[in-house]
């Protein structure tokens, strides 16, 4: 039987319809920006895999770097023990991040990674004696994962709609605009009293439809959430490790988080982890002799060794001039292929970047993920090596930083020959 015809019995695809599903590409190998089917087929990954993949699939000094920790370490439960990489990774992270963080909470991926900073924030308040500031604050569009938690934060979509009356109660607020930061004040400030957190994806939300928004409006919204005693959490579990053409969005912006949630990219793409790093006032909060003021929660693989170890391998390679020269690369040509877009005929609106990061929309039906003009790119982008799965409507590309110029001129040419 074919990899196929076996998976067809066995598996259950994530989001994917079940019914008449199309047959899933079965993928042997990876090397750099190209994935290969059986058939010997080769595809660009121009979303670097759900955009996690930094620098390339089996990536070798990556891949070389997880076989000597395997042979040494492979896991070890991490309440009670510790391991070098775990310290290591700690280490070379708190210094790079956008912020005064002086703690990391690892678990497994970047939903864990927001319930982890979620439930931290409310805790800091139940243990501050001040049990009342429960609410949380969150941007219309926003994506922050599928477990409950995450998904309470998260726009109510069709990615939510089945649990909605299971999940808790948000504020829920537009992304900041020169024109509408007084009335989003007016309304966080009719809230702050009860208010633990506001969550936020800095920048560019990403499965809410690769949505941007502007650095100064958004500065200045923070900067008043701050006088309110909110907690601030930063999500950059996609906008992390130069996405955006600086190491994490908030860079961008003057206001400190006081927690920040980062996975994708943290590996590489190569193994599952999840960082909530927090600042001092924060950990300081669940430094008490009461017991229950401790924070109970953790994961059987939590600071996994061999996810730790893929993680500081992948700072090495983003370290290393080539890989910033071709990060800058990718910006710079994302930014000329913008205007190209922007002159052309092709029914495409709202044509943006941010870093390695661009996205439109094709002007078809609604802007909505259950748009199925979507399925119809991706299947031409395919017939012509390239990996494309637009989020509905909206057309993105996120490709690894090792990818070519010629490679990405393949990915734009692709863009360009879409018949509708």
């Amino acid at each position: 039987m074919s990899l196929v015809a076996r998976d067809r019995q066995v598996i259950w695809h994530p989001f994917t319809r079940q019914k008449n599903m199309l047959p899933p590409i079965p993928i042997v190998k990876g090397e750099g920006t190209l994935l290969w089917d059986e058939d010997g087929k080769s595809y660009i990954d121009a979303i670097s895999s759900w955009w996690v993949n930094l620098h390339g699939h089996a990536h070798p000094y990556i891949a070389e770097k997880l076989y000597r920790q395997a042979l040494q370490l492979e896991q070890v439960i991490f309440a009670g023990f510790t391991h070098k990489p775990a310290i290591e990774l700690a280490e070379r992270l708190l210094p790079l991040l956008p912020g005064h963080f002086s703690r990391v909470f690892y678990s497994d991926n970047g939903s864990t990674a927001t319930e982890v900073a979620l439930k931290m924030a409310i805790q800091y308040w139940w243990n501050q004696n001040e049990k009342h500031r429960k609410k949380i604050l969150a941007f219309h569009h926003s994506y922050h994962g599928d477990t409950f938690g995450a998904m309470s934060v998260s726009d109510r979509s069709v990615f939510t709609l089945a649990f909605h009356d299971l999940l808790f109660d948000v504020v829920f607020i537009d992304t900041p605009t020169t024109t509408n930061l007084s009335s989003l004040i007016e309304t966080i400030s009719a809230h702050a009293a009860e208010t633990a957190a506001f969550i936020y994806e800095p920048l560019v939300q990403g499965a809410g439809g690769i949505k941007m928004y502007d650095v100064a409006p958004m500065d200045h919204l923070l900067k008043q959430v701050k006088k309110m005693g909110i907690i601030c959490i930063a999500d950059e579990v996609m906008t992390g490790f130069w996405r955006t053409g600086k190491s994490f969005a908030s860079h961008y912006l003057s206001v400190e988080p006081d927690i920040i949630c980062l996975s994708k990219g943290l590996t590489g793409g190569t193994m599952a982890l999840g960082v909530t790093a927090c600042s001092p006032k924060i950990y300081d909060a669940y430094m008490s002799d009461d017991a229950l003021k401790t924070f109970f929660h953790g994961h059987s693989f939590t600071a996994n060794p061999l996810a730790c170890t893929a993680a500081l391998a992948s700072l090495d390679l983003l370290h290393e001039a080539d890989c910033r020269h071709q990060i800058q690369m990718i910006c710079e040509e994302n930014q000329q292929f913008a205007v190209q877009l922007q002159h052309s005929q092709l029914p495409y609106k709202n044509i943006r970047i941010r870093g390695t990061i661009l996205a439109f929309e094709i002007e078809q039906g609604e802007d909505v993920y259950l748009n199925n003009i979507g399925a119809l790119v991706t299947e031409q982008a395919l017939s012509k090596g390239i990996y494309l799965r637009p989020l509905g409507n909206t057309v993105y590309i996120m490709p690894p930083y090792c990818i070519s110029r010629a490679e990405l001129q393949q990915v734009y040419d692709c863009i360009l020959s879409i018949r509708l």
